[in-house]
């Protein structure tokens, strides 16, 4: 049996004729730039975010460099962040001129380590860039309070994490600003790219709805030097159809997590993999179910062969890329996004998996420690 990695196709035969029925709404009307869709779309974000505000953006790395953008943060400034994310959380900053400062992640979560932050804190610091990685809140109250300590920013980077709690508070809520994407692979994907900022700071919210229009109020009159940010009312509109099903599929992936947890820690050969660390504190949305293992691209081909795909999430530390070795970080400046970096990899975990898919998946990665045995067995005699 193959098994994808996402398979978009089978969530879109749940809701076809209402996507197309949404779409065909929006090129009747021929509002093809903001409109009531994409209001819609952010007043229903932040309602479910509880921030006071939400201001739709072209693409979740939009959102974050638009918020550094709004925030003013620029050439000078230095903003603390993970290594161990995806390449936007960083390059937004690189992109306004400021720079990244790297701090290490906790093992288990492979969030930020919040006791490591205050140490890397500067004269130029202007604010932290927490990443919610894999569907996981970050520990955010020793974030905020450090931040609050020395006059800084939180821009939360929650891209991975629409509807994930922390201590029964929103992703996205906490700090200054919180991003989202809507990429397609994201649990509330979009067709194509989108992103949201949120807000709960009035003066902040009105910076980001005019930089994303060239900073232009009204139209021909520009306060701020911006660019074009703004949430195309096609996918706004899409989004809409899939926003009652968010919480579902939320769930539906937790269930999915459940059924790998008892595979793996049932097996009668012993748990084959670490399996992820969520904290009592959190309710993770599973935006990627990520396994650990030493023999990572061993198994990686074990279950390709056995046609299950499977992606790594993510292969090289952020302070290790060559475009920031300018920077003059060492893998061992940061050894334990290091270490995550070879050691990772993401099952399918999809809400459309079927029972026999995920046995079936269960099954292939505890084949691979049987046959790991086997071969240390026939090594012995």
């Amino acid at each position: 049996m193959r098994v994808p990695l996402l398979d978009l196709k089978a969530q879109y035969a749940t809701i076809r004729e209402e996507v197309l029925a949404a779409a065909s709404e929006v090129l009747e009307s021929q509002v093809c730039i903001g409109g009531p869709k994409v209001a819609e779309l952010e007043r229903r974000v932040a309602e479910l975010t509880g921030a006071a505000h939400g201001v739709g953006v072209s693409s979740g790395t939009d959102a974050l460099l638009l918020s550094l953008m709004a925030l003013g943060i620029g050439p000078g400034a230095e903003v603390i962040t993970t290594p161990f994310t995806f390449f936007a959380t960083a390059g937004s900053i690189v992109r306004t001129g400021a720079t990244p400062v790297f701090v290490d992640i906790d093992s288990r979560t492979y969030n930020i380590d919040p006791g490591l932050i205050e140490a890397a804190i500067s004269p130029r610091t202007r604010a932290i860039l927490p990443v919610h990685l894999y569907g996981q809140v970050c520990d955010m109250d020793p974030v905020l309070a450090i931040a609050e300590r020395h006059g800084l920013y939180v821009i939360e980077d929650a891209a991975q994490s629409i509807g994930a709690l922390y201590k029964g508070r929103r992703a996205g809520s906490m700090g200054t600003v919180g991003c989202f994407s809507f990429f397609p692979s994201k649990n509330l994907g979009a067709a194509g790219d989108g992103g949201m900022v949120v807000t709960s700071d009035e003066r902040v919210a009105e910076r980001l709805r005019m930089m994303r229009n060239h900073g232009a109020k009204p139209k021909y009159f520009h306060k701020l030097v911006g660019g074009n940010f703004r949430l195309d009312p096609l996918q706004a509109a899409i989004l809409l159809v899939k926003f009652p099903h968010l919480e579902q599929w939320s769930e539906a992936r937790r269930r999915n997590a459940g059924f790998y947890n008892r595979a793996f820690q049932a097996s009668a050969v012993g748990t084959p993999c670490v399996t992820p660390w969520i904290s009592p504190e959190c309710v993770s949305i599973y935006n990627q179910y990520v396994i650990r293992v030493k023999d990572r691209d061993q198994l990686m081909a074990h279950l390709k062969a056995a046609g299950i795909d499977t992606e790594v999430y993510y292969p090289r530390s952020l302070h290790e890329q060559e475009c920031f070795s300018s920077l003059g970080y060492q893998p061992d400046d940061c050894p334990e996004a290091s270490r995550a970096a070879g050691e990772v990899l993401a099952l399918p975990i999809y809400p459309e998996l079927t029972e026999e898919m995920l046995q079936a998946v269960a099954e292939a990665v505890l084949s691979f420690q049987n046959t790991q045995a086997a071969t240390a067995l026939t090594a012995c005699a």
